[in-house]
């Protein structure tokens, strides 16, 4: 199954490649790899719905977006 840019970020920001620092005036900012993971998971994201898009117009397989999101990314 496949994993969903949603699930892929919440392991990113478990593990420990982030990094979260304050400015001088106490402003939160992420680092340049933390900015990378956020990028990627938005490149997941439109890929994702694009798919999505793509199938319902090439595959009468689904009978609901639920359906194709179960077959798609859900484990069994």
């Amino acid at each position: 199954m496949k994993q969903t840019s949603v699930e892929w970020l919440f392991e990113q920001l478990c593990s420990e490649k982030l990094s979260w620092n304050k400015d001088s005036n106490g402003k939160l900012f992420i680092d340049r790899i933390t900015s990378d993971i956020f990028q990627q998971a938005k490149k997941m994201e439109k890929e994702q719905i694009s798919n999505a898009w793509y199938n319902s117009l090439t595959k009468g397989d689904y009978n609901s977006s639920e359906e194709y999101y179960n077959k798609t990314f859900k484990s069994k």
